[in-house]
């Protein structure tokens, strides 16, 4: 786990500069954001990367979509705007130790967000997701996100190349099943209700998926900087200790 909160710890720790005004070049951009979460991927439920283990397909393909209900980056307003990524982790490997690694990942930012928007979406991203250090494969694109709710199913569409149908699956002793605090959360996911997908189709990122009954999970969340800024923090004690104690463990 070493890389993986030195590959975490970079990646979460750039300032979030993108679209600051001039004279603030020196000091990251304070941002907050509030909405629900939609994730979907590959595996079987509940998807095992999470716990650090490997993924039940040979690869684990994935979404995180962001539906920002409420949210500003400095005085940029993001309400109703949403923001996404889609990346898959190299064969037999788990996410967590290939990030960095990763065959792809592909941002997609809410294409009704005017350019400032866009570079603050662009800056969270980064930081939440974080997407474009996941991969040297990155890219960026523009397209409509949309979601309806029909009953109890949650169906997602990310421009016309992407859509996915998720619901929540009932607890054994009634009531949704939640996760709360796996080991590989950070604020985003420190909890979340457990779910399946009805369909997952995906078409870019020379990929073409198109799964049934595999991983589903919702969300809800209130996120801000300072809170990702004592994440990161906690993260850099937490490779200082564990280098102690290997250190001491060699001598």
């Amino acid at each position: 786990m070493k890389a993986v909160f030195l590959a975490l710890a970079a990646a979460m720790a750039a300032p979030l500069v993108l679209g600051a005004p001039k004279d603030e070049k020196t000091k990251a951009t304070k941002w907050k954001i509030t909405g629900q979460l939609e994730e979907a991927c590959s595996c079987n439920a509940a998807c095992p990367c999470w716990f650090d283990s490997k993924p039940t397909r040979a690869m684990c393909g994935g979404n995180q979509v962001l539906f920002i209900q409420k949210g500003n980056y400095g005085n940029v307003k993001l309400d109703g705007l949403a923001v996404a990524n889609y990346a898959q982790s190299p064969e037999n490997q788990t996410m967590m130790d290939s990030f960095g690694k990763w065959n792809f990942s592909t941002n997609y930012i809410d294409e009704k967000a005017n350019p400032e928007q866009r570079k603050a979406l662009e800056a969270i991203a980064a930081v939440v997701l974080p997407s474009n250090n996941g991969s040297k494969n990155f890219k960026t694109v523009y397209v409509p996100i949309t979601r309806k709710i029909e009953g109890k199913d949650h169906i997602i569409a990310i421009g016309n190349v992407a859509t996915f149908t998720g619901h929540l699956v009932e607890g054994g002793l009634g009531g949704s099943s939640r996760i709360t605090n796996p080991p590989g959360a950070d604020p985003l996911h420190h909890q979340y209700a457990q779910g399946k997908t009805t369909k997952m189709i995906y078409n870019d990122s020379d990929q073409n998926w198109d799964w049934t009954d595999t991983n589903y999970m919702l969300g809800t969340f209130t996120l801000d900087s300072d809170q990702y800024a004592k994440f990161v923090a906690g993260l850099a004690q937490k490779m200082a200790k564990k280098e102690k104690t290997e250190s001491a463990e060699k001598k």
